[in-house]
């Protein structure tokens, strides 16, 4: 598996500082280095391209107009989704307490001017192939070893994103907790490989079913599912929930021990909520999961939307 800089096949790199001459400088010796570069001559401009554009290195000035490199690097470090971006400060600034103002915020390196423009190109090779084997440790560490879908631990941390970003929003979002019907008695008359091809060939279909880039399919343990359906109301994601179904009761995978079909079949527990200051996201995990449980006891191969609790919600976003 080949995974370069987040996911990109070429590294990109934010060059920050408010004198133009020495932007050039910079982007003049780099750009032959098999990377993206980008610029920004003020600090406002560096967070905003840095948020958005998530650069896998950042070269900072300290001494700019407004908002200098020490504040950017300070808010850069303080989300979470800019927090891990290496910042290297390259600045005329040599003082010890600066450089040392500059590493307690989190930059991993400090170059002074005048450089060597060869230490300089050696210094940032080196910080990227390191951010590089970092995405690639983080990677491996949120998907799932058997399926390649995120494991749990990677779907908690963007469901957190989520939650965060749609109630920002008013937006609703939704959850699907998905479960193979009588999956331990496939196991035990088919045998645990073909159990894990099985869920193996169940990801592939679930994931093909999914139509947009920010809907999530993870691997929650065992033979459990989570889905994640950002800005998605309950009827929308109920519509999603049916749609995975019956798209796996299409693979029609022979499954001679199920107690209600011939195929392996899945169980779908469906919620959905407009995120508040007063709710939290284990809230919807457990109304999902209790939906879930209704959908089995229910007969199974099923989806299920407690239609109370949307109507509750509904009342109380109209209060």
């Amino acid at each position: 598996m080949e995974l370069a800089y987040a996911g990109n096949s070429v590294p990109s790199i934010l060059v920050v500082d408010d004198v133009p001459a020495n932007v050039d400088i910079l982007v003049e010796h780099l750009q032959y280095e098999n990377t993206h570069l980008m610029v920004a001559l003020n600090g406002e401009d560096a967070v905003e391209l840095a948020n958005n554009r998530l650069p896998d290195l950042v070269l900072l000035d300290i001494m700019m107009p407004g908002m200098d490199g020490y504040e950017v690097c300070k808010r850069l470090k303080s989300k979470p989704e800019t927090m891990n971006i290496p910042v290297i400060f390259v600045t005329a600034r040599g003082e010890n307490y600066d450089e040392a103002r500059g590493l307690a915020l989190g930059a991993i390196d400090y170059i002074t001017k005048p450089y060597n423009i060869s230490i300089l190109k050696a210094r940032v090779r080196n910080h990227l192939e390191m951010k590089k084997k970092t995405d690639l440790l983080n990677h491996l560490a949120s998907i799932d070893g058997l399926t390649n879908a995120p494991n749990r631990r990677q779907f908690d941390g963007l469901l957190d994103q989520e939650w965060r970003r749609c109630q920002r929003a008013a937006k609703a979002l939704s959850v699907i907790m998905i479960d193979v019907d009588f999956f331990k008695a496939y196991n035990d008359i088919y045998g645990h490989g073909k159990g894990d091809d099985c869920l193996r060939q169940l990801v592939t279909i679930m994931q093909a079913a999914l139509e947009r880039p920010g809907d999530v399919l993870a691997r929650y343990g065992g033979e459990e599912f989570v889905v994640m359906l950002p800005e998605t109301t309950a009827p929308q994601a109920m519509a999603v929930a049916e749609k995975l179904r019956r798209q796996v009761n299409l693979l029609a995978i022979p499954h001679a021990a199920s107690e209600i079909s011939d195929h392996v079949s899945i169980s779908l527990g469906v919620e959905s909520c407009v995120p508040t200051k007063q709710s939290n996201r284990s809230e919807l995990m457990d109304k999902a999961d209790k939906g879930l449980y209704m959908a089995k006891a229910l007969g199974r191969d099923r989806c299920y939307l407690n239609i109370e609790n949307v109507l509750l919600e509904s009342l109380r976003r109209n209060q």
